[in-house]
């Protein structure tokens, strides 16, 4: 797994957060449960900031900034590109999983969530639980992602691979001329809940499978069970593929994986996959790359827990996210039309929806 790390951190906060135009950032610390958090809200324009909590050992607090600055601006664009009346957020936890998370912390950061007074709704992430949400329900109203017996749309992650495949689809209709992937040689990289999920999809479809994942016995359990070649984590760039769906962290399209990369589409549900966007997105289409915008494609999840929020049904977020095909064939020959990159056009679609409703209301 790759973390979308600056390579030289600005000289400020402040400069960070004024170079993602975000509303506001806040700081959580409590002494007594070791909890270190940063919720960022981007911008609550088409609605409150909803965004999921993640929980990560961060090498240090600037890397974590970055972090949760460039996810919870991804969540404004997935919710405006995806039609939903939604702001972007995002929270991180600082800290080893196996080590700090308990009840006590996460219903700290409850307090915290419960603090800001619904600007921000919060819902799980990576290394976050349904179960660590009843935690921080028990403090806030303010979270999405409950379980289903709570009342609650419960686990997003399959919703969002739905919605990665529906993207894939579309890219592979771009590219190939169909969207049929039976027989396309697919690199997977991370399967934990949402890969999973997507390889279940790629499975039925007939798709020739290869994997890695940052846990190598998780990687070899996954292989065996989908009939797919499990791979290392650095060779997975190097593999000769139809496809390359980046599923862990962000930036694994970098400066240096890049000139690996001997694929025709780029499809997958990680966030923040171009480590630059203004460099790394024109360089994929000069190299005749289809790449799906991660923020586009991986929006299922959020459209499930949206239908939690205004209580609508879970066939309904199916409906919805089905459309992500349809969307990402908009926003791909958008792109071609205007001689632009995929991303900067999803960019470009999302703000202009932005724009349009704060003609009628500012922020939340």
């Amino acid at each position: 797994m790759v973390l979308d790390a600056p390579t030289q951190a600005p000289a400020s906060i402040f400069e960070q957060v004024a170079e993602f135009q975000h509303e506001q950032v806040v700081y959580c610390h409590d002494h007594e449960t070791g909890l270190k958090a940063i919720i960022g809200i981007h911008n609550t324009v088409l609605g409150p900031a909803l965004g999921g909590t993640r929980m990560w050992h961060y090498a240090n607090e600037a890397e974590a900034l970055h972090d949760v600055l460039r996810l919870s601006r991804g969540m404004t664009y997935k919710a405006a590109i995806s039609g939903l009346n939604l702001g972007g957020g995002k929270a991180v936890i600082i800290g080893d999983v196996k080590k700090l998370k308990n009840e006590a912390l996460l219903r700290k950061f409850g307090r915290f969530v419960n603090n800001l007074n619904g600007k921000y709704i919060t819902a799980e992430d990576v290394n976050m639980t349904t179960k660590d949400m009843e935690y921080i329900r028990m403090e806030t109203k303010h979270v999405a992602g409950l379980p289903e017996s709570m009342g609650g749309s419960g686990d997003p992650s399959p919703v969002t691979a739905y919605g990665t495949y529906m993207g894939m689809k579309a890219a592979a209709k771009k590219a190939f001329g169909s969207d049929s992937l039976a027989g396309k040689r697919i690199a997977v990289q991370g399967v934990g809940h949402v890969g999973t999920y997507l390889l279940e999809h790629l499975q039925k479809e007939g798709a020739s499978l290869i994997l890695t994942d940052y846990y190598e016995e998780r990687a070899y359990e996954a292989a065996s069970r989908f009939g797919a070649v499990a791979v290392g984590m650095e060779e997975i760039y190097d593999q000769d593929v139809d496809i390359y769906s980046p599923c862990a962290l962000g930036a694994t399209i970098n400066h240096d994986t890049i000139d690996r990369l001997k694929c025709r589409v780029i499809a997958g549900c990680a966030n923040n996959q171009l480590a630059k966007e203004n460099e790394h997105g024109p360089e994929l289409v000069r190299r005749g790359i289809v790449y799906a915008p991660d923020f586009l494609i991986n929006a299922g999840g959020l459209i499930n827990v949206y239908s939690e929020v205004v209580g609508t049904s879970r066939q309904g977020a199916l409906a919805q996210t089905e459309k992500i095909y349809d969307y990402t064939l908009q926003v791909l020959n958008r792109a071609e039309q205007e001689g632009s990159h995929p991303q900067a056009a999803a960019i470009q679609q999302a703000q202009e929806r932005i724009a349009a409703v704060g003609k009628v209301k500012s922020t939340y």
